[in-house]
């Protein structure tokens, strides 16, 4: 099953919704305070009724009137009633006797509303005045809390409006004659009030969400259209960097931004610069080859037709033949060294051993395999013991000895030097001679890595020994390092391996 793909838009998009958590706290904060403000209108209602049946208590003339109706108690009430809430007096007998109020508010001139009030309204509803307010003995007949308080206990109740478009809280109160209930006062308000105030806060909340949604949305996408044309800026590079043929043929500028694009960025014009010089080289080294291979080649070959034709020196020509065959031979036997050698490495057991000893032997073999060349011994009396494989650094030590005699100059000694200063064996192989190019001092151990010029006869160069002794060096737990001579006069090459524990 193919997995989706989303864009850095879609992604940041979504990420945006992680804003509804802000619109949904504000929701719950609104809601609390209108649960808040419902406690304190109802307590608010049952205190009106509390004081209006504190100003009848004791007062039985009030509530025994034949008409059921008393001027006196209307008074009272139109004295205690507010704005938007009703009063009303019952006896014992569940008789209105005084009433007094309304529950729809006045309607007040209203100015021009906002644009967005409209539509904040299609998803927000506002309460409204236009309900219908119930007659009074609706409200009795079904009123547990008027039926609470004729027993004596002060009672409150929330109902809908007959027509279900508003929501009314009552609060009814006894009405004490002596031991006796002789009636109880009912206060009724509708929950408008608070509606209003939480339908407006709900607005403002939208208002300010759908604001900070725009904003954010707008930074988001802004963000993610830049960052995406930087993407797609260092793909479109990319693509272009590398040919149909596989060679490079422009390399990206790394950016200069401080972010993990900039980082990527300039590793990867890094990488493609790395990638060209090998690249270059591996063409350069297909000329190195075939230079190499086409001596012994032509030698085999001029060997064998002079074979054919001629009835003397078939000695002669076998043995060009024979060594046009070893120098092929040796060609591929380097090719492959530095391979068998690092798979070997992986199965060497280390030992301890003396290394000055294993160059002191080296030394006395150079003389006689390097006859042309002039050798310096510099190494202490003491044991330097490191640990590795002897043999392994005796190899090391050949690459380093064979670079230099290559490269020194004229009769000028090479000059082998070993040192355990700093809990470190320092082995340094130095010829005078030619000078080391700069971009070559970190890149000379590299594989297939050679600043030597082709040459049509002696042992093939192919770049490979001063990478397998690194690889020796560091299967030591050394480094290996070049540096140009103090004196300008030649090159250094150095070995570092930590000495053994005593």
């Amino acid at each position: 099953m193919k997995r989706p793909r989303f864009s850095l838009r879609v992604k940041l998009a979504l990420v945006l919704l992680a804003l509804a958590a802000l619109p949904l706290a504000g929701i719950l904060f609104v809601n609390e305070v209108e649960r808040f403000l419902l406690q304190q209108q109802e307590q608010s209602l049952l205190a009106v009724a509390r004081a209006v049946a504190t100003a009848l208590h004791e007062r039985p003339q009030l509530l025994g009137s034949a008409s059921g109706r008393d001027d006196e108690v209307d008074a009272i009430l139109l004295g205690l009633q507010r704005a938007s809430s009703r009063i009303w007096v019952v006896d014992g007998r569940y008789q209105v006797i005084a009433a007094a109020g309304s529950l729809r508010r006045t309607t007040e001139v209203a100015s021009e509303a906002p644009w967005w009030q409209p539509l904040a309204g299609l998803l927000i509803p506002r309460p409204t005045e236009d309900f219908v307010e119930g007659q009074l003995e609706d409200v009795l007949a079904t009123g547990a809390d008027v039926a609470a308080a004729l027993q004596g206990t002060p009672a409150t109740r929330t109902r809908h409006t007959r027509d279900g478009r508003a929501v009314v809280m009552s609060a009814a109160h006894p009405i004490w004659n002596g031991d006796q209930v002789a009636g109880a006062v009912v206060t009724e308000e509708t929950t408008n009030p608070v509606m209003s105030v939480k339908s407006a806060a709900l607005e403002r909340l939208l208002l300010l969400t759908l604001g900070a949604f725009a904003g954010a949305a707008a930074l988001l996408m802004a963000f993610a259209t830049r960052l995406s044309m930087r993407i797609r800026r260092l793909r479109d590079e990319a693509e272009s960097a590398i040919d149909a043929r596989g060679r490079i043929t422009r390399l990206t500028a790394g950016s200069d931004a401080a972010d993990e694009i900039g980082d990527l960025s300039r590793s990867f014009s890094a990488v493609l610069e790395r990638l060209a010089e090998h690249h270059a080289y591996l063409e350069a080294m297909a000329g190195r080859l075939s230079h190499e291979l086409r001596t012994p080649i032509a030698v085999v070959r001029s060997s064998l037709e002079n074979l054919k034709i001629s009835r003397d020196d078939h000695d002669l020509y076998i043995a060009r033949a024979e060594e046009g065959l070893a120098r092929l031979r040796r060609i591929l036997e380097r090719m492959t060294e530095a391979s068998r050698l690092e798979q070997s490495l992986s199965a060497q057991e280390r030992t301890r051993y003396d290394l000055a000893a294993v160059v002191r032997g080296c030394v006395e073999g150079y003389r006689v395999a390097y006859p042309q060349a002039r050798f310096t011994l510099e190494i202490p009396a003491r044991r330097v013991e490191v640990e590795g494989a002897p043999d392994l650094a005796a190899q090391l030590l050949d690459k380093l000895v064979e670079n230099a005699v290559d490269f020194s100059r004229g009769g000028a000694p090479v000059r082998i030097a070993l040192d355990d200063a700093g809990g470190t064996a320092a082995l340094t192989v130095a010829n005078q001679g030619p000078l080391l190019p700069e971009k070559m001092r970190t890149r000379l151990f590299e594989s297939m890595i050679s600043v030597r010029e082709a040459s049509g006869a002696g042992t093939p160069h192919l770049g490979l020994g001063l990478y397998v002794a690194r690889v020796i060096a560091h299967f030591h737990g050394g480094s290996i390092a070049a540096s140009n001579l103090a004196d300008g006069d030649g090159v250094a090459l150095g070995v570092r391996i930590p000495l053994a524990w005593r």
